[in-house]
C-alpha cells in the first residue's frame, strides 16, 4: 500500500450516541484503504470509556483512550494526536460515517510533500428525513456540513473543516495542537473555529504549506432534530461570531476573516437572491431561506462584536499546549467566558 499510514481519531463524550459511535468505527474499519488504527478518545466519561473498552477489547485496530486534557473537543483531539502512530492523523465526528474511499482520497492528497492537511465533503443526514424548507445550503456549516460556496473538486483552501479532516503529523510538530478554550465542550454553547485557528497558525509557521479540500472524501453526518430548528440556527451563528472574534484576536483580522469576506459579499447575497426568486415563483421555503441568511449574518455579526469587545477588555485566554505534555503552552487573548458560555 503506497502513501502514508493514517491514524483515525474519533472523539466521543456521551452514551446517547452509542449506536452512532459504533457506526463511525465500522465505517473506518470498512475502508478500501485500511487505517493504521482507530483511536476513540472519551471526554471525561468513565462509564462510556469502560463500555467502549469492553466493546473493542478483542479489536487490535481500535484503541480506547481517556481525554488527557481539559474537557472539550480540542483537548480530546490533542490526546488522540499524541497517542497516534500514523504519519497522517485523520478526524471523524462521532455521529458521522465515512464512505468507503474516504481515506484513499485523503492519502492521494499527500503525494505532494507540501500538503500539510486534506479535508473532505460532509453531507447532512437530516433526522426528519429531509432538509427543512427554510434552511439555506449556504449555512450548512451550522450543522457541521459542507456549505454552498466552497469550490468543487480538489482545491486549495485557507482551512479544512474539523469533523472531516486530516493533517500530516509534521504539521502538529511545527504548529502545535488544537487550541483549548476555543472549540466545543460537549453540549455547552456550540462554539467552533478551532480548526480554522490551527490552519492559520500552521500557515504562519510554514508559509509553504498547502491545505486542500477534496470533495471525493465524503462522510455523512447525522443532524439531530433539535438542530433542524431555527432556535439552534440562531444560537450557532451567534456562537460562530464569538469564535471568529477569538480567531481574529489570535491571528489578526486580515487572516482571521479572509475567507469570510468573500462568503458574506458574494455567496450570501447570491443565496438571498435565489431565495427571493423562489418566493416569487411560489416555490416552498424561498422567503424562509432568504430570511434565514439575513438572520444568520446579523447573529454572527452580533457575536463577533460582543466577542471583540470582551477581548479588548483583556478577558480570559486560550492556549496551545505542546502535544503529549501537561505544560502550559502559548497563550492567546480570548473573550471571557466564551469557551463555556
Amino acid at each position: 500500500m503506497s502513501g502514508p499510514d493514517i491514524s483515525v481519531v474519533i472523539c466521543v463524550y456521551t452514551e446517547d450516541r452509542w449506536e452512532d459511535i459504533l457506526a463511525a468505527v465500522s465505517s473506518v474499519r470498512a475502508q478500501s484503504r485500511p487505517a493504521l488504527e482507530t483511536l476513540l478518545v472519551v471526554d471525561h466519561n468513565e462509564p462510556l470509556r469502560d463500555r467502549l473498552t469492553r466493546q473493542y477489547k478483542d479489536a487490535g485496530d481500535v484503541r480506547v483512550l481517556a481525554n488527557a486534557g481539559p474537557r472539550g473537543l480540542s483537548a480530546g483531539r490533542n490526546t488522540g494526536i499524541a497517542a497516534s502512530r500514523g504519519e497522517v492523523v485523520a478526524f471523524l465526528d462521532d455521529d458521522a460515517v465515512a464512505e468507503r474511499d474516504w481515506l484513499k482520497h485523503f492519502a492521494e492528497g499527500y503525494a505532494d510533500p507540501r500538503v500539510m492537511a486534506v479535508g473532505g465533503r460532509t453531507v447532512p443526514i437530516w433526522a426528519s428525513g429531509r432538509r427543512p424548507a427554510w434552511f439555506p445550503e449556504e449555512f450548512d456549516w451550522v450543522v457541521g456540513c459542507t456549505y454552498r460556496g466552497l469550490p468543487p473538486g480538489r482545491v486549495r483552501v485557507r482551512n479544512v473543516l474539523g469533523g472531516n479532516a486530516s493533517f500530516r503529523r509534521s504539521a502538529f510538530d511545527a504548529a502545535g495542537g488544537f487550541a483549548t478554550g476555543i472549540g466545543r465542550d460537549g453540549d455547552k454553547r456550540p462554539l467552533g473555529c478551532e480548526e480554522t485557528e490551527l490552519c492559520i497558525r500552521l500557515s504562519r509557521v510554514r508559509p509553504d504549506a498547502v491545505l486542500l479540500i477534496d470533495d471525493r472524501a465524503v462522510i455523512h453526518h447525522r443532524v439531530p432534530e433539535a438542530r433542524e430548528r431555527f432556535g439552534y440556527f440562531r444560537t450557532r451563528t451567534y456562537a460562530e461570531g464569538l469564535s471568529k472574534a477569538l480567531v481574529a484576536r489570535s491571528v489578526g483580522v486580515g487572516k482571521g476573516l479572509e475567507s469570510e469576506r468573500r462568503y458574506t459579499t458574494r455567496v450570501l447575497p447570491a443565496g438571498v437572491a435565489r431565495g427571493l426568486r423562489d418566493a416569487l415563483l411560489a416555490r416552498p421555503g424561498g422567503a424562509g431561506r432568504a430570511g434565514a441568511i439575513v438572520a444568520g449574518v446579523v447573529a454572527a455579526a452580533g457575536g463577533y462584536l460582543v466577542g471583540s469587545v470582551r477581548a479588548r477588555r483583556g478577558g480570559a485566554a486560550f492556549s496551545v499546549a505542546p502535544l503529549g505534555t501537561g505544560r502550559p503552552g502559548r497563550t492567546h487573548g480570548a473573550a471571557p467566558g466564551s469557551a463555556h458560555g
